[in-house]
């Protein structure tokens, strides 16, 4: 199913997460294969999962009562290494208004207790924040584990389960109350643009098959695959026409988790926020995490030797606007991993802002040079096709050569359109991986994000591109490119010619 774009989008933010007064020891998470059909799916090692969790709370009492501790909580969190790092999603900290947060961990044979959490970083934009448990609960006698995240992003059809805990009582909740604890599972819907924040930024969404309960807003949502956290929840997604999405449908099997039966399959749809930005927000900072694939990022090793290759890229939404467009970058892959000093070479508004904001949550394996992770430049073209047939300018743009290429990615001289399919109804993006030799030519083209009935058009157009190769201290260089063609249905505005 393709992307879709939407801007109507309200997200109902309701937070809560608690631990239940299970005391037991448990091993930390481990990645499993992936279950060989969708079918049949591996069970979930739930003890294991809930120990993983925490609640994201604020102590209101510091002596105890018979019910032990008085807290408000305000929504969920998750550990993702043994350092003691939780995610969570930033709306949730927003509700403290500046309080200090607190996580309320469990113990074993006692009740649960407060540890203390410092705030390491918000992505607002993208509605992300980190923490960091103060002590570390791993290194004391807490039963904790963490999650293992897979930057996959599930396609629609696949299934997610949604873990969350939760007291009763959200806003006047004792830590000797019982707990509502929730598995929520459903299938991945479709794919939708929404602006989490008051600005430009937008942020790519997925749907999936179950309403959000009270409680659940910055809960892990787990692929019932790879058993490794794809995102966050974000909340409900309200907006015309929903329904038919979440119609009802089988629901897998969750072996040690627990299921709900189809009969209670959710009109609205749960929003949930990829777990590539919370990915992105990890490698600009430096913290590791743990994955079923070993890359530099988690613990791998890496190549020896290697130009920049992409981990994880979301595209920018095409903006409402009645032409298209197109933005031109040459960008720094930093050793880490990240985007850094990126020089506009061509872009006009509303596409720059759009194209920038994603950019910079892009992640790459870095150039290896001896072995070891160094920078390197990538030229990236992200084209909006012009939503008309016919198009309304040309579809073919050309630029100038750099008359200082000292050290410069390579640069598109010529670059086309594709045509959109006269059999085609897709909106969205296909992604190209290229690699650029010393003479300026593309010597292999992969495609990253494909839409079926949209990829050969961009794969023919593509072949069509020229470039101005890279350049190192004023020689040309072998470097890689990506380009980003983004679609709209278009509108008919004459007489199309065949």
């Amino acid at each position: 199913m393709a992307p879709k774009r939407s801007y109507l989008a309200t997200i109902c933010a309701v937070a809560a997460c608690a631990l239940s007064m299970s005391a037991a020891s448990v091993p930390p998470a481990r990645a499993q294969d992936q279950a060989s059909t969708h079918d049949t799916l591996a069970p979930i090692d739930d003890r294991a999962l809930a120990a993983a969790l925490c609640p994201i709370v604020y102590e209101v009492d510091h002596f105890p009562s018979p019910h032990g501790y008085r807290y408000i909580f305000y929504g969920n969190g998750f550990f993702i290494n043994k350092d003691g790092y939780v995610l969570t999603a930033a709306h949730v900290l927003s509700q403290l208004r500046g309080g200090q947060p607190s996580l309320l961990l469990r113990t074993p044979g006692a009740p649960p207790q407060f540890v203390q959490a410092t705030v390491i970083a918000i992505d607002r934009d993208h509605d992300i924040a980190l923490l960091l448990a103060t002590p570390n609960p791993f290194a004391g006698n807490f039963a904790v584990s963490f999650l293992p995240i897979d930057r996959e992003i599930p396609k629609p059809g696949r299934s997610v389960l949604a873990a969350d805990s939760r007291p009763a009582r959200p806003r006047d909740a004792y830590t000797l109350d019982p707990a509502v604890e929730e598995r929520s599972a459903g299938q991945v819907l479709d794919f939708e643009f929404s602006q989490l924040s008051k600005g430009p930024v937008d942020t790519e969404l997925f749907l999936f098959g179950h309403a959000v309960q009270p409680g659940q807003s910055g809960a892990p949502v787990i692929s019932l695959d790879s058993k490794e956290v794809v995102g966050l929840v974000e909340g409900q997604w309200l907006r015309d026409n929903t329904t038919a999405l979440a119609a009802p449908g089988n629901r897998p099997s969750l072996g040690g988790a627990a299921s709900l039966p189809p009969s209670q399959a959710a009109p609205i749809p749960g929003a949930v926020i990829p777990i590539h930005y919370a990915i992105s927000l990890l490698q600009q900072r430096g913290i590791a995490w743990q994955s079923s694939v070993d890359t530099d990022f988690a613990g791998g090793p890496g190549a020896t030797a290697s130009l920049p290759a992409p981990l994880s890229l979301i595209p920018p939404a095409y903006p409402q606007w009645l032409f298209g467009g197109e933005v031109v970058l040459d960008a720094e892959v930093t050793r880490a991993g990240t985007i850094s000093d990126v020089r506009v070479v061509h872009g006009d508004e509303p596409f720059l802002d759009k194209a920038l904001a994603a950019v910079r949550t892009w992640i790459f394996q870095p150039a290896r040079v001896a072995g070891r992770a160094s920078d390197a430049r990538i030229s990236i073209t992200l084209q909006f096709a012009q939503p008309y047939v016919p198009p309304r300018a040309s579809t073919e743009h050309h630029y100038d050569a750099d008359s200082t290429p000292q050290n410069a990615a390579a640069r598109p001289l010529a670059t086309f359109e594709p045509t959109y399919p006269a059999s085609s109804s897709a909106d969205g993006s296909v992604i190209l991986y290229e690699s650029v030799d010393r003479d300026g030519k593309a010597s292999s083209v992969q495609a990253l994000t494909e839409l079926e009935t949209l990829t050969p058009a961009a794969l023919n157009a593509a072949k069509e591109w020229k470039f101005e190769p890279a350049t190192q201290s004023g020689a040309p260089v072998e470097s890689t490119a990506i380009i980003v063609f983004t679609f709209r249905h278009p509108l008919a505005t004459g007489p199309v010619t065949k």
